[in-house]
């Protein structure tokens, strides 16, 4: 008994690292059947550039354009969490996501019932659409808090027929114009592609259910993590400054292939998060915030396969912020059946 007691005493000192892991990513090795590509394009968050030309994100297009993507997805909230969160204001607060009421009044649809809708249209959506469909379909996805998707049908209508009507009122025609002006990755490169590929929507896929709501002092937490960022900017920096010079030299194509490079998206995750878990704090915000991050990513990444997961052999473009890129390539790099597709090859002369 008591080299029994001893035996297993020495088991469980053994540290759990050492316990055998399972290779996960090897387990499709001898799968049957189509895989899935998943392309990641790590974009800028165009807004930070007030005045580019946006005629210089042509020759990215022509790329994506030429990996003929099936799915695309963003880094936006769908309208179904951002229904969720309007109904828990005391989770998520006031101001989740932009509000929808302007195109309630209009269609007479509250998100639920947009969202069935748009789902119920699409799935008898004809080869030829009328353009009184597409107006109709902007519509309901406004309603369904998909502002990207109602521009991608409002793309694909002729200059003439972008006009009130079919469920589109004046105030949500004025909605849809203004997001031409709007410097942002959702709408003037994944909506412009989908519109330009023939697609009907694209696709929300970001998450903010594990983020920071549920934190006492905001204001402390920001500041913290922050300030942790701030230490060492030496080594980001330069990058930082390159982004803007091609941008200013209308070379969007550069910039892609600068931010998507192997050595800039190491320099990003490493910058995200060795300082903050390097941080002190009493309250250990800055590790707090890492674990949020992480949090985000698991969720956004099961977002994309939820999208796609019943079509197997899908070729998918998921357009998303830069920093976010490490961890969708290592984790949906794992996900059998799922191949990441070389950026940098998409991207090349």
């Amino acid at each position: 008994m008591k080299q029994l007691l001893m035996s297993t005493s020495m088991m469980l000192m053994v540290p759990i690292c050492a316990h055998a892991q399972t290779a996960l990513a090897d387990l499709d090795k001898d799968m049957v059947g189509p895989r899935t590509g998943i392309l990641v394009l790590g974009s800028v968050h165009l807004s930070e550039y007030k005045d580019f030309d946006r005629t210089s994100l042509d020759p990215v297009l022509d790329r994506l354009a030429a990996f003929k993507p099936e799915f695309i997805t963003i880094e936006a909230l769908s309208g179904e969490q951002c229904d969720l969160a309007a109904r828990h204001p005391g989770v998520y607060g006031e101001d989740f996501c932009a509000s929808t009421d302007a195109a309630k009044t209009a269609t007479g649809l509250d998100v639920p019932s947009a969202i069935v809708e748009v789902n119920n249209q699409l799935k008898v959506w004809p080869a030829a659409p009328t353009h009184a469909q597409r107006r109709r379909l902007a519509a309901v996805f406004l309603a369904a808090g998909e502002r990207a998707s109602a521009y991608v049908q409002w793309l694909q209508l002729p200059r003439a027929e972008q006009h009130p009507g079919d469920g589109l009122d004046d105030s949500l025609v004025e909605m849809l114009q203004q997001l031409d002006a709007r410097n942002n990755e959702d709408y003037q490169v994944a909506a412009r592609l989908a519109a330009r590929l023939g697609h009907q929507r694209v696709y929300p896929v970001d998450d903010h259910t594990g983020g920071t709501h549920q934190i006492p002092d905001r204001a402390a937490f920001g500041k913290a993590v922050q300030d942790a960022w701030s230490a060492d900017r030496s080594r980001l920096q330069p990058v930082i400054d390159e982004q803007k010079r091609v941008v200013t030299a209308k070379d969007m194509l550069s910039l892609y292939r600068l931010t998507n490079a192997p050595r800039t998206q190491a320099l990003m995750a490493e910058s995200n998060v060795r300082p903050a878990l390097a941080a002190v704090s009493v309250q250990h915000y800055p590790q707090m915030w890492v674990q949020g991050w992480e949090i985000r990513n698991l969720r956004m990444v099961a977002n994309v396969l939820d999208v796609v997961r019943l079509h197997p052999g899908s070729r998918v473009l998921s357009i998303v912020g830069a920093s976010h890129k490490p961890w969708f390539d290592g984790w949906l790099g794992q996900v059998s059946g799922v191949d990441i597709v070389d950026v940098q090859e998409v991207l090349k002369e």
